[in-house]
């Protein structure tokens, strides 16, 4: 699972890692159980393991492989690029050594003209380790952690005490109000509802509270979608238009450019 994204946000993702645990009710849903079981049920063996039948749909089993031939893709792609790192993962679980993590960040450095996106639901973990002597901050990597709700605001506290040249924060799959909240630090909010069988609904309420915080803070807003088992039909726009901000460069400067930029 390598090459041209969908998502709304970024230009291509990379995996060098396959599989992964739930966390918080964010994971309840998620799109990457749903992938894995069905590239594991085709017999695609970096998959195999990851997940198991529950209630009639995929859960992921905590089972995590580590693709070290996948390390050499981003060097070969010669355009730049946005990439989400590890789409169909977490990077920062417990399962994933130290020593990949920094395999992972040096194939970043070494294809220095990419820009990564990296998030996580485990920021406590994230900080921890890229605070070790061996980890460098390179300005050609975003990280950001996910926040469902305001039950784990918290994460952004561990997040803004993370070295990074630029932080985000993904509030998708928006479940609850997340209320007034500090984006000191932060450079780009993401929001989205969630998508797909079984997915629960996301108040517009919930979402214009973000926009105004972001617009009162100076933070790069980007409305994903509303979500919805439909969510074409239920579409990205919000007021009637479309928010695509992204930060407009890697070491601090925010604004709003369209997703070509």
């Amino acid at each position: 699972m390598a090459g041209p994204s969908s998502i709304e946000w970024t230009e291509a993702t990379w995996n060098p890692v396959a599989g992964c645990a739930m966390v918080s009710p964010g994971c309840t849903n998620c799109y990457a159980m749903r992938m894995a079981g069905r590239l594991e049920a085709m017999g695609h063996s970096k998959y195999l393991g990851t997940t198991r039948k529950s209630g009639g749909r995929n859960v992921w089993t905590g089972h995590v492989v580590l693709d070290f031939a996948a390390l050499d893709i981003p060097g070969a792609w010669r355009k730049p690029r946005r990439i989400f790192v590890n789409s169909m993962s977490d990077l920062f679980q417990e399962a994933v050594p130290v020593d990949f993590i920094h395999r992972v960040w040096a194939t970043m450095e070494r294809a220095y003209w990419h820009t990564y996106q990296i998030l996580t639901k485990r920021p406590d973990r994230m900080r921890t380790v890229l605070s070790g002597k061996q980890f460098r901050t390179l300005p050609n990597v975003w990280l950001g952690t996910s926040i469902e709700s305001a039950v784990f605001l918290a994460r952004l506290d561990e997040l803004r005490a993370t070295p990074a040249a630029l932080r985000f924060i993904s509030f998708e799959p928006l479940l609850g109000p997340i209320g007034a909240v500090d984006l000191d630090g932060i450079g780009w909010a993401i929001v989205g509802g969630e998508s797909g069988p079984r997915c629960r609904p996301m108040e517009r309420a919930w979402v214009e509270e973000i926009r105004r915080d972001c617009a009162r803070q100076g933070i790069a807003f980007f409305f994903k979608q509303w979500g919805g088992r439909h969510k074409r039909v239920a579409g990205r726009a919000l007021g009637g238009r479309t928010w695509d901000e992204y930060p407009t460069n890697r070491l601090g400067a925010f604004g709003a450019l369209g997703a070509a930029d």
